[in-house]
């Protein structure tokens, strides 16, 4: 069976190696896993989560009264933070997560990123421009989703800026006139049913429990800070603590199998594919 994230590891490894705005990224701080999603069906076709955010400030939930908007009670306070994801002795930076077999099946055609494109470019290039596309997101100072500044210097809350598109597409431009070897885009050149009957299935790396992966975690502050004026004497919620793994290793990664609707475990995986 073909190893999707492995083939998307090796591709996204000589995209950074060719486009030189991309060059910056350290392919040891990056780890890619699948995610299940349907053909056709709503949704992201792959997403960059960032594990190197700091920890948040301090604070808590509240609940007003709707016909006052007076706080009646509070939680806790708390902070976030991003979990450990370890590799190698290394710590990983970023996740790039595709859903399967949606990725595989995307179009060109009729996507908001086919008007940076001309009509002739083959509806394959659409998978590659969203592995550019989530390379980019990757922030060159590694202070998490690359920043989007407005015309007048303030960081802006979109991480999807007015030239964000054309630059991906300009990029993917690049990597293709540096001729890239065939044989690390041959797999996108198929979607998920032409994949399979190639090669008797899909698998990817994920993570277990499946679907479960990384994620920012809620944690109760231990030394509780003194109440201000304004929070003074409202009842407090006790903290429910829910149990979050926050390290994870290669010992937390196995091999999944995709097929249309649904997924299965095929086994352990002990080593990964770097991107």
């Amino acid at each position: 069976m073909i190893n999707y994230t492995d083939h998307l590891s090796l591709l996204m490894r000589d995209v950074i190696a060719r486009v030189p705005t991309l060059s910056f990224i350290d392919v040891r701080d990056l780890l890619v896993f699948a995610r299940f999603g349907r053909s056709g069906a709503a949704g992201a076709f792959a997403t960059c989560h960032c594990l190197n955010l700091p920890e948040s400030e301090p604070g808590y939930y509240f609940w007003r009264d709707r016909s006052t908007g007076r706080v009646t009670r509070r939680t806790e306070w708390f902070v976030t933070k991003s979990p450990n994801v370890t590799v190698d002795a290394r710590r990983v930076k970023y996740l790039i997560s595709f859903t399967l077999p949606r990725f595989c099946d995307q179009s060109l055609s009729r996507s908001r990123k086919s008007r940076y494109y001309h009509r002739s470019t083959p509806s394959w290039i659409a998978k590659l421009d969203t592995v550019v596309h989530e390379l980019y997101h990757i922030d060159p100072a590694h202070n998490g989703i690359r920043r989007i500044d407005r015309p007048d210097g303030s960081c802006s809350p979109s991480c999807h800026g007015p030239t964000f598109f054309s630059d991906v597409a300009r990029m993917v431009d690049e990597y293709l006139d540096s001729k890239p070897d065939a044989g690390i885009l041959d797999f996108l050149k198929h979607d998920f049913d032409a994949l399979t009957s190639r090669h008797g299935g899909i698998v990817g790396t994920t993570f277990r429990p499946f679907p479960s992966y990384p994620q920012r975690i809620v944690e109760r502050l231990e030394q509780q800070p003194p109440c201000s004026d304004d929070i003074a004497g409202i009842d407090v919620e006790p903290w429910r603590s829910r149990s979050r793994q926050t390290e994870f290793t290669v010992d937390d990664l196995h091999i999944r199998q995709f097929f249309p609707v649904t997924s299965r475990s095929v086994s352990a995986k002990r080593q990964i594919q770097a991107a």
